[in-house]
Formats: C-alpha cells, sequence, structure tokens
C-alpha cells in the first residue's frame, strides 16, 4: 500500500500534471494541492507521458500514477500543446504501435496504481479505426491482468454526422469487452454516458469519475444522483474542463475540491461526508491509504 498524508482532505483521481502544460510552474501547483489537501493520479495517454508521470510521482511521495496508451494515440490524431507539447507547438501524434513489454515494465512500478487510460474513443476516430482501438485495448486489459491493477477506462460516444456512428455506444461496446475479458476492477474516467449505458458497468461493479463540467453543465445530475454514492469518484481531467468558478484558466489538481462541493450538492449531503466517501473509494479501488 502507498501512503498519503493524514491530512488529505479530497483526491483528484485522473489529472495530468506530467504534461508540458506545468512546465513552468508545477511545483508551484503541487504546493497548492498540499496546502488544500489534495492528492492526484497522474494519468498516461502514451509511453512517453506514462513514463513522466510515473518518473514524477518518484520524486513526491503524495503523488500517483498510471500507465497506458489512449485510444486516440493509436492512430495519426491531432493534439495541442498542453499535452506532450513542441516549443509550445500543437502536434500531430503518428499513431504508437504499443511495446507492451516497456509498459509492463513501468506498470510494475510501486507509485502505479492502474493501467489507463485505455478504451474506445468514438468521437474523434472513423469506423475504419476501431479495430485498432479493439486491439490495442485488448493488450492494455491484459496488462492490467497480468500485473494486477485497475483499469483507468477513456470511453466516449461519437458526435452526430462525424466519426463513428453516433448511434453506436462505446460504453455498451467497452463493457462486453471487458465483460469478457477484464479480471480487474475499472474505473469509468470523465462518464459522460446515460443511465442505461451506467447500469451494466454497475452491474461489473466498476466505479465512475466526475470532472468539472458538472459545474456548469446540467446533463450530468441525474446520472449522479443515480449512481450510489460508493461508486463515485472525483477528478478533474487538468488541465482541461476547468470547474466553476475558475472558468477561463488553466485547471489544476486543486480545483477537484469543486467537483465535490456539486456531487454534495446533488446528492443532498454535507461536502464533509461526501469528501470522505470519495476518499475511502479512492483507497478501495486503488489501494492507496487516505
Amino acid at each position: 500500500m502507498s501512503n498519503i498524508s493524514s491530512d488529505r482532505k479530497y483526491f483528484d483521481i485522473h489529472s495530468h500534471l506530467n504534461f508540458a502544460a506545468y512546465d513552468a510552474d508545477r511545483e508551484e501547483v503541487i504546493v497548492r494541492m498540499e496546502e488544500n489537501g489534495v492528492g492526484t493520479i497522474m494519468v498516461g495517454t502514451q509511453f512517453d507521458t506514462s513514463k513522466s508521470a510515473v518518473e514524477l510521482a518518484e520524486t513526491h511521495k503524495n503523488l500517483y500514477a498510471t500507465v497506458g496508451l489512449h485510444p486516440i494515440h493509436t492512430s495519426k490524431s491531432h493534439h495541442d500543446a498542453q499535452e506532450l507539447g513542441e516549443s509550445g507547438k500543437e502536434f500531430t501524434s503518428r499513431g504508437e504501435i504499443p511495446d507492451m513489454a516497456a509498459y509492463k515494465m513501468l506498470a510494475q512500478h510501486q507509485k502505479v496504481v492502474a493501467i489507463g487510460e485505455v478504451g474506445l474513443d468514438y468521437y474523434h476516430h472513423d469506423e475504419n479505426l476501431a479495430e485498432l482501438q479493439i486491439k490495442t485495448f485488448h493488450s492494455m486489459i491484459d496488462l492490467a491482468n497480468e500485473v494486477r491493477k485497475p483499469l483507468m477506462l477513456h470511453i466516449r460516444n461519437g458526435q452526430p454526422g462525424k466519426a463513428i456512428d453516433s448511434q453506436k455506444s462505446a460504453y455498451l461496446d467497452a463493457h462486453q469487452i471487458l465483460k469478457e475479458r477484464s479480471q480487474v476492477h475499472g474505473n469509468l474516467h470523465f462518464f459522460a454516458g446515460s443511465i442505461e449505458e451506467a447500469k451494466p458497468f454497475l452491474d461489473l461493479g466498476y466505479t465512475f469519475s466526475f470532472t468539472g463540467v458538472i459545474t456548469f453543465a446540467r446533463n450530468y445530475d441525474e446520472v449522479i444522483r443515480y449512481i450510489p454514492l460508493d461508486r463515485i469518484m472525483s477528478e478533474t481531467d487538468a488541465p482541461y474542463v476547468t470547474p466553476t468558478p475558475y472558468r477561463g484558466k488553466r485547471n489544476e489538481p486543486s480545483y477537484v475540491v469543486e467537483v465535490v462541493k456539486k456531487i454534495a450538492e446533488l446528492k443532498g449531503l454535507a461536502v464533509e461526508v461526501v469528501a470522505a466517501e470519495l476518499l475511502n473509494n479512492t483507497r478501495r479501488v486503488f489501494g492507496i491509504e487516505v
């Protein structure tokens, strides 16, 4: 088990503090986290960012990492400078063929608490690329099974008129794969599905995490009220989707406090009660003592 300071009050289970967006002031961001009693898991999206997450976690007692290949990195695709960055410019990924032996070496590190983010993304890619995503997803699930660590899942439906048919559910497709192949727990990062799409994952015993988008978009309210509190965790997905009242600024793990407040409001519970329960969920799922 890993250890987190006893004054930890909140946990951001999915951030990208390892991305280039924080190169200029990363230590200041970490200090603010400590001041606000916030811990975080830094999430890898391809081998380079997975490696940087592990290296950063090694140097900070209260930071943790995941390793994995994001579905949009399995083929050529465009990315912004906030991720890897290249002289501050946007860049286009050539598509990574995962070296599973290298990923396994990273995954065995004691500060790595999950495999991810991995899954299916129908928003950016067309039908012709779905097979490649599925093949990579299979490999990452097998890695999680082998190292006995949970999956940090990225699952995103298509958009109307673009990419894969918007009527096709990435959630239900991913569920079928996981039901047949996975032997470990999974968390659905940035869950944006419906109650009907949540139900099969609830049956598997999986958890769901929500970002700052819930502070300014109302289409998440119903599903958050529906999902039991012991299946929910909080995240920022920083540097993206900054919550109210910080809209317009770069997101950071300390802002997860606003996510917890909104979950508490939707559940009709005290913030302290919800924060404590979400910390307990983090301990249970990722093996992190809080």
